[in-house]
C-alpha cells in the first residue's frame, strides 16, 4: 500500500493465482502433504508439499513495485540481500524460533535442509545461514531483471521440477500472471479515513466491519477495562461468526462496499511479514509480503523457498483446491493507513502478519491509537487477545477483572508467554515515531 508524493494512493496487490491453467484432465492428483505448527498454547494446521504451491507472485510484484516508484538501480537494491545470501548472516533468537516451528517442513526436502539444516541440524541462533544460490540468483537479477522464473528455461524447469513432485503449477500459469494495481478501500472510523487492502483479500473488509460496528456503538470504555476487552472480544466473535453465517454487511464489505463513499469503491478482480516506511518528502508505504510456512521445496539453482498457500486452510474457506486456475488468492494481509481528519496527512502507517490474528491485532492497535491516545510504542506493546472460533486466545498480562469478563464470552486459554502468534505489527507515525512488535523481532530505525 503506497501513498507517493503527489500520486495517487494505490494497492499493489502480487498475491498468488491458483494454479492449474492447461492441466490436461485427468492429471494424477497433488501431492499434499498434512502438519501442524505447535505454538506455546495452540497449534495451527498446515498443508506443504508441491500440491500446496500456488503460482507465486512476490518477485513479480517487487520488479513491478521497483519500476513504478524507485529510484535507485535495481543493483544496489539487490546488492546487500546478495552479499547476506551468500556471505551468511546470522540467524536471531526470533527466526530461530521460526525455524523450529517450521522444521518438519523445512526438513522435506535435500535442498531446503541444505540451506535450513546443514549437516543435518537445524540452525539454531547465532549461527550463519548461508545461501549461495539465491544470492547468485539475486546478482543476476541486479544485471537483468527479466532473469525470472515466469518465462523462459527456468520456468520451464520450475514447472518440471515440481509437476514430478506432485504439483499444479503449469508454464500458462507463470506466463499469465499479472500485477494488479488497485484502489484502495477506503473506511471511515471516528474522525479518521482507514485505507487498506480491498477485495478480494478478506482481511481488510473484515477489519472495516469491525470498526464501523465500533463507530456506530459511540464511545468506548476507558483504556485496559474489562468493558472495553469484552466489547472487542464480541465484536471479534460477531465478525468471524457473520463471515461463516453470510451476514448481509460482511458480504458487502467482501465485494468492497463498506457504505462510505460508493465513488471510491474497489474495483474486484476475480504466517507474512510487515514493514512500514515514511520519508521526509512525504512517501508513504506499508508492505505485507508472505510465503506462508513454505512447501519444503526450493527451486532449484535460486535458493528460493517456494510457498504453501494452496495449504491455508483460512484461505480456502470453500475447501482445498475447489478455486478455479487463474483466480488472484485472498488473503488476511491488511497494510493500512490512518489518514488525520483532514482526509489527506497521515496519522498512522502500520501493518502485520499473523494470518488470521492480523486483523484481530491491527483493531486493537488501532483503537488504542485512534480511541485512547495510546502512545504508539505502548499499542503495539499491549496484551492481546484474539477470537478463534469458539474461544479466546489470550496473552498474558491482562488484570483478572479483564479475565473474568472475557471468560463469559467463552473458554479463554491464556498463553505463558507472549507470541509471534498474535502477529507482528509494525508501525510509523510519520514525521514522529515508529514501533516494531518484538513478537516478531520488530524494529524502528531512523536515517
Amino acid at each position: 500500500l503506497a501513498r507517493p508524493a503527489g500520486r495517487p494512493d494505490v494497492l499493489v496487490d502480487f498475491f498468488v493465482d491458483t494454479p492449474g491453467r492447461g492441466r490436461p484432465g485427468g492429471a494424477p492428483a497433488p501431492v499434499f502433504e498434512g502438519g501442524a505448527v505447535t505454538f506455546a498454547a495452540a497449534t495451527q494446521r498446515f498443508h506443504c508439499g508441491p500440491g500446496s504451491v500456488a503460482v507465486p507472485g512476490v518477485l513479480a510484484g517487487y520488479l513491478h513495485v521497483h519500476r513504478r516508484m524507485g529510484r535507485l538501480p535495481l543493483a544496489d537494491v539487490v546488492a546487500p540481500a546478495a552479499h547476506l545470501a551468500s556471505e551468511g548472516v546470522a540467524v536471531s533468537a526470533t527466526q530461530a524460533h521460526d525455524l523450529a516451528l517450521l522444521e518438519p517442513i523445512l526438513a522435506r526436502t535435500e535442498a531446503s535442509r541444505a540451506i535450513f539444516l546443514p549437516g543435518g541440524e537445524l540452525l539454531t541462533e547465532g549461527q550463519l545461514l548461508h545461501n549461495p544460490d539465491l544470492g547468485a540468483f539475486l546478482g543476476r537479477l541486479g544485471s537483468d531483471p527479466s532473469a525470472t522464473f515466469y518465462d523462459g528455461g527456468l520456468a520451464h524447469h520450475l514447472v518440471e521440477q515440481l509437476g514430478a513432485g506432485g504439483g499444479l503449477l503449469t508454464s500458462e500459469d507463470l506466463a499469465a500472471y499479472r500485477v494488479i494495481e488497485r484502489e484502495p478501500l477506503r473506511v471511515r472510523y471516528r474522525d479518521r479515513t482507514l485505507l487498506t487492502n480491498p477485495p478480494p483479500t478478506f482481511g481488510g473488509a473484515l477489519l472495516g466491519v469491525a470498526l464501523r460496528r465500533l463507530d456506530r456503538h459511540g464511545d468506548l470504555p476507558p483504556a485496559g477495562s474489562p468493558e472495553l476487552a469484552a466489547l472487542l472480544a464480541a465484536t471479534m466473535a460477531g465478525v468471524d461468526a457473520d463471515r461463516l453465517a453470510g451476514h448481509p454487511e460482511v458480504i458487502a464489505a467482501l465485494t468492497g462496499d463498506l457504505g462510505d463513499d460508493p465513488t471510491a469503491r474497489p474495483q474486484v478482480n476475480r504466517g507474512p511479514t510487515h514493514v512500514t516506511v515514511a520519508d521526509t518528502e512525504g512517501n508513504v508505504a506499508a508492505m505485507t509480503t508472505s510465503n506462508g510456512e513454505c512447501s519444503g521445496d526450493v527451486i532449484d539453482g535460486t535458493g528460493i523457498a517456494c510457498n504453501n498457500m494452496l495449504g491455508e486452510d483460512d484461505l480456502h474457506p470453500d475447501g482445498f483446491h475447489a478455486a478455479p486456475p487463474g483466480q488472484r488468492g485472498a488473503s488476511m494481509m491488511s497494510p493500512t493507513f490512518v489518514l488525520g481528519p483532514d482526509g489527506r496527512r497521515d496519522d498512522l502507517a502500520l501493518g502485520s502478519g499473523g494470518s488470521k490474528r492480523i486483523r484481530s491485532a491491527l483493531l486493537q492497535v488501532l483503537v488504542a491509537t485512534i480511541d485512547h491516545g495510546t502512545p504508539l510504542a505502548r499499542a503495539v506493546d499491549a496484551p492481546r487477545i484474539h477470537w478463534d472460533q469458539d474461544h479466546l486466545e489470550v496473552e498474558p498480562g491482562l488484570a483478572p477483572e479483564v479475565l473474568a469478563a472475557l471468560s463469559e464470552l467463552g473458554p479463554v486459554n491464556e498463553w505463558p508467554e507472549r507470541s509471534m502468534y498474535f502477529g507482528g505489527v509494525h508501525a510509523v507515525e510519520p514525521g514522529r515515531t515508529g514501533a516494531g512488535d518484538a513478537r516478531r523481532g520488530g524494529t524502528v530505525r531512523v536515517v
